[in-house]
């Protein structure tokens, strides 16, 4: 049995879904670290060629010390899918005292199985994410509702 690879670093990078190439920012942070860009660009976009092609995927990047890699595709940031549900560019220049977009509870819920199934969140019950959601949109200008409730 071999023994396991020593991790020379670990970084985080967003790249919009099936659009990495070897320019920056990608080139850069693979670059400096002597790791090979096309085939993290194949592997990448290979990956990630379901999604829209806008979308920012978070990736975690685990290189090793022998110059390979290995990466982990995660799902786009709260923040963005609450914007876009809520159909913002972007949020509230003064949270708390300014609101620039509503969402049912039913959006919250939605956005909320799709987190549930990223890597980071296996932990936390629905219930968590979902309550770390509306914080998110408190912190965004976005104001949740009930339509069951008047």
């Amino acid at each position: 049995m071999a023994a396991p690879l020593k991790v020379a670093s670990r970084f985080n990078m967003r790249i919009p879904a099936g659009k990495a190439t070897p320019q920056p920012p990608v080139g850069s942070a693979l670059g400096q670290r002597g790791l090979n860009l096309m085939n993290f660009c194949k592997a990448f976009n290979d990956q990630t060629s379901q999604f829209l092609s806008d979308v920012p995927m978070r990736v975690r990047v685990t290189a090793f010390v022998d110059r390979t890699f290995s990466f982990e595709v995660r799902q786009p940031s709260s923040s963005y899918f609450l914007k876009k549900a809520a159909g913002l560019e972007k949020g509230a220049n003064s949270p708390g005292l300014e609101t620039v977009g509503k969402l049912s509870v039913k959006h919250i819920f939605e956005i909320a199985q799709v987190k549930a199934k990223d890597p980071g969140m296996a932990h936390l019950s629905l219930e968590a994410i979902c309550r770390s959601l509306v914080g998110s949109c408190r912190s965004i200008g976005i104001e949740v509702y009930d339509p069951r409730t008047k």
